[in-house]
Formats: C-alpha cells, structure tokens, sequence
C-alpha cells in the first residue's frame, strides 16, 4: 500500500474517532445542583422572604422559579428519589431508617438506605465521560458503616460526605442525637476523622465543591458536582460574623411575618392572589400569650435560622463566581432544590433528647447559634417557612412536599425570570441530567442484576420550549411516608393525616381555590374523592406500599409550645 494511501486511511479513521468521541463528550453541558437542607417553601427572597438571598435571587432571574415542585416529606426518600429516579417504596426508602413498623421489617423497599435495586445517575454519568462529585450530606447509607452504600461506591469520582442524617455545623462534629455513635464524614471512600480547624459545613463543602470543578476542568471532562448543603438543619449555628445579621427582626413574632411574608409572595407572583394564612398548628401558641422571656429565645432561633440562610447564599455566591472565573458557567446547567418542608416537629421529643440537650449544651439567650449550643425553630417559624402552605416536614400535605426549586441555563431561551406553576417532581431530574449528557438509563437491568425503570419523566422538552408540559395534567402523583397520604391529580388533592393534624381518613382539596388546604370538600365531592382513592390504591398496588402496622416516625405525639 502506498504512503499516501496509509495517511489519507489514518487521518480518516482520526477523524472518524474525533467525530465519535465529540457526540458522546462535545457540547455536554456540565451540571450543579445544589440542596438545601430543610428549607422552607418560602425562605429565599424570590419566594418571598425577608431573608437575604442576593445570590439565589439573581439565579432565579436569569432561569426558572418552580412553584409546584414535589420532594419526599423527609430528606432520605428524597434524596434516594433525586439519585435513583425511583419511587421511594422501590427504592429503599419505603420508610426511614429506624422508623419501621413491625410489618415493615425486612420487606424489599424498606432496607432504609438506598439499594441495589436502582442504579444512580451519577453512576451513568461516572461512566460515560463525567467527572462527578459530591460535597455535602448524603444520608443514604444504613448502618453508615456499610462502605458499599458509601458515594464513591454508588458513583462518586471524588467525594467529601456527611454519612448520617445531620450534625453540628463545625469541627467537633456534634452528634445529631445522643444515641448516635458519632458522626460519620468520608472522603473518597475513607472515613475522616478529623476536621478542618476552620470547618464550617456551608463554607467547606462549598470550597471542596469548587477544588472538584477544577480537577474537572484539568481532566476536560464534563462535571456533575452535587453540593449538598446542611444547612439550615438543626442544630442551628451560624459564625460569629453572621449571629446579629437579624437581630431584631423577628421581635414581633411569628403570626406578623407570615402576613408580611405572604404579601410579598403575591406581589411577587409566587402564589395566587386569593391565598390566606393558615391558622396556627394545633400545638402553637399565640405570640401575644408568650412570655417576655420565651418571645426572646424564640425570636433568637429564627434570627440564627435566616443566618444560616443567608450564609448558605454566600456560598452559593463564592460557586457561580468560580463557575466564571474558569470559563464554565455559561455551559453549566445550575440546578437549586430543598429536600422537603420546613422543620416543624419538636426534636426534643425523639427518644429524650430534650435531656441530652439540657445536659450537655448551653443554650442560654446570647449562646444561642454558637458551636456549643443546639436550637431548633420549632412548628410556629415553621409555618411561615412553609407559607402559603399547611404543615411542614413529615407531612404528605402542600408544607410538607412542596418545596422550592431553581432551574437556570443560559442555553435555555425564553426561560429568563419565567415562574413555572406546573407539577415537577424530584424524581424527574434523574431522566432530565441523563438526557442533558446524552446517556440512555439501562431499563430493567444493568450489569447483570434487575434493577428498577426510571418513575420520572425528563423534563428536557419542556425546559427547551419545545413542549408545553412534563407530565400529563391527569396524571396522579402519590406519595405517603409513616402512613401519612396524598394524592394530587390537576389541582385536585386528597390527603390522609393522623391526628391532631388530620381526620385519620381521606379529606379532599381544590388547590385552585384553596393552596392552604383549610377547606375539605370530601362530602361535597365524594364522587372526586373516589377517584383520587382509586388511584392511590393503583399506586399501592404497583409500589407494594406497606401501610405502617403502628404509629411511626416524624411528628410530634405530645403538645409542644415554642
């Protein structure tokens, strides 16, 4: 064969290769998405709050605000469901770790943690060209000391992971409970035991998050950095350079910045003209009956709340700032998202830990928010949070799985500012980032074991304005977790709570006319209500729910006054 020949072939096959190699890796977007942890539906300043978000704010200006979005009513289910893209029941998190009912135990879906019955879509993007990564909390492992369940096993490059559902926000690594062995971090498979000095949770994982990018950028591969915030979960702490940011401006009370809040929320457009504030939870009391000292120590714990906040924004400041300074941003897909509703419930309460608390912490009014204290807001500034919305974390009610969420990309026209009412679900973003990359999801079966098919639906479509909707307005979305119901199909909703903060059967809610779910209809509208049951029991059937034996989980048994 001549030499001209041989070159003319190899250039043809180099160039056959480079072609190849630009439609799997070419023109993939990279991805961040970012979590807050318990943040309440109305807690950032394009939501309608008071507390200072610059940084959020102007992401949601340059993308889309989603006012209709659905997690899990706690932070482990929807986490799994973020990851897997998997309905909860099938994905390991049919209930939470340690909460199972006795005809809950040992059943397939409820191994609390998240199984191998689902593959994750970090793990498809590992292997297709991404760098991947995770800064944060991952609270998918069950016992955490289980190294297979750990980030760098289920498709992490390079990870820095709070193992457990919380911990202080410093270096002591604080136990979120007393019967808790210790707090668990890993890096890159490694348990870490020792912090940083300087460890605050909202600065380092912002800072790993940053150090991951640019390991992605020195590799030139595409990047899918998951920044999973701790804060503002309780134990509420926040740096001496933010403590007094809001001092004093929560000293008129809880019932005052709801109105305040909903009003801004209206103006804005994030809920609809007729929304009221739902009464007090039934273990609130009034601010006027609270004592001089209580309104005190109350208002502190909702200053250090919108501290914790705001210091979560900064960091998400420092990230799309590094994002541009390397030359990344405009191809990063930016992704914001909170877990569930508000915290609410009385933590004090959980095996005794109010008498842990007591006796190994000083929350005395000026410590409050300090590394040796440990405060919680309670249900009362848990309601604002949650507004325009009843109940909050725990609950299958709007406060509880309704949560905000920010999608931005620069590529995406006519999505500037836009504020979408339409229903997403936290299971949808598994199929969206895998169509972003170009990566099919294996189906029933990859390497070699069955696994679970994708329950959400790519958003990609729509956020390209190419259609009009993700998912069919008679589509039923179901949830339930401790027994606790819901069903919401168009702008129907019915819903089974436990009392004091429900029936103990199925109530029924027109969302059009009634965001706050204060008006049941179920007896002016039986025939509505069948039909929402009849799809629950379709979900039941295909989901293999297991309906607890007995009363589990989050939610307060006793009356609590914050």
């Amino acid at each position: 064969m001549k030499l001209s020949n041989c070159i003319v072939i190899i250039l043809f096959f180099t160039l056959l290769n480079f072609k190849s190699k630009e439609n799997v890796e070419g023109n993939r977007p990279n991805i961040l998405l970012i979590m807050a942890d318990d943040l309440g539906f109305s807690d950032l300043g394009c939501f309608g709050s008071e507390i200072r978000t610059p940084n959020l704010d102007d992401l949601a200006k340059k993308g889309i605000r989603n006012t209709s979005f659905y997690t899990a009513p706690t932070c482990s289910p929807s986490r799994g469901m973020l990851l897997s893209g998997v309905d909860n029941h099938r994905n390991g998190y049919g209930t939470m770790e340690g909460d199972w009912a006795e005809n809950q135990k040992g059943v397939k879906g409820y191994e609390g943690h998240l199984n191998f019955d689902v593959v994750t879509f970090p793990k498809l993007l590992q292997e297709n060209g991404y760098h991947t990564s995770i800064s944060g909390k991952w609270h998918q492992a069950f016992p955490v000391s289980k190294e297979e369940q750990w980030p760098d096993k289920r498709g992490f490059t390079r990870s820095f992971s709070l193992l457990p559902g919380g911990a202080g926000h410093y270096e002591d690594q604080q136990k979120l409970f007393s019967f808790y062995e210790k707090t668990w971090y890993v890096e890159d498979g490694k348990q870490v035991d020792k912090l940083p000095e300087n460890f605050y949770s909202s600065d380092f994982y912002a800072t790993k998050g940053m150090s991951y990018i640019d390991e992605s950028i020195k590799e030139d591969k595409p990047f899918f950095n998951y920044l999973a915030f701790t804060a503002p979960h309780w134990p509420l702490q926040v740096p001496d350079d933010y403590i007094d940011l809001y001092k004093g401006s929560y000293d008129e009370g809880y019932e005052v910045l709801a109105q305040e809040r909903m009003k801004k929320m209206k103006q804005l457009g994030i809920v609809p003209k007729y929304s009221k504030v739902p009464p007090l939870s039934p273990n609130v009391r009034p601010w006027k009956t609270l004592t001089a000292k209580e309104k005190k120590i109350s208002s502190k714990t909702m200053e250090v709340y919108a501290a914790m906040v705001e210091r979560l924004d900064a960091n998400v400041g420092r990230v799309i700032k590094h994002l541009k300074d390397k030359g990344v941003y405009e191809n990063t897909v930016i992704v914001f998202l909170a877990d569930n509703g508000a915290e609410g419930n009385y933590i004090g309460s959980i095996l005794k830990t109010q008498k842990w608390v007591d006796e190994n912490f000083d929350n005395s009014l000026n410590n409050i928010g300090r590394k040796n204290s440990y405060a919680f807001t309670g249900p009362s500034w848990a309601q604002v949070s949650s507004l325009p919305f009843k109940w909050y974390k725990g609950f299958s009610t709007e406060g509880g799985v309704r949560c905000p969420s920010i999608i931005s990309y620069g590529k995406w026209k006519g999505n500037v500012g836009k504020i979408n009412n339409q229903i997403l679900t936290i299971k949808d973003f598994a199929p969206t980032f895998l169509e972003l990359a170009k990566i099919k999801h294996p189906g029933t079966e990859y390497k070699g074991r069955k696994i679970f098919q994708l329950d959400g639906t790519s958003m990609i479509e729509w956020l390209e304005n190419k259609e009009e909707l993700v998912h069919d307005i008679k589509k039923a979305h179901c949830w339930e977790l401790y027994g606790r119901r819901g069903v919401r199909k168009g702008n129907w909703k019915a819903e089974w709570q436990d009392r004091p903060y429900g029936e103990d059967k199925w109530e029924l809610y027109d969302l059009s006319t009634d965001i706050s779910e204060q008006i049941n209809l179920s007896k002016k509208k039986p025939k509505k209500l069948e039909e929402l049951i009849k799809e629950w029991e379709t979900y039941v059937l295909k989901y293999d729910v297991k309906l607890p034996s007995e009363r589990v989980g989050y939610g307060p048994d006793e009356i609590y006054i914050k």
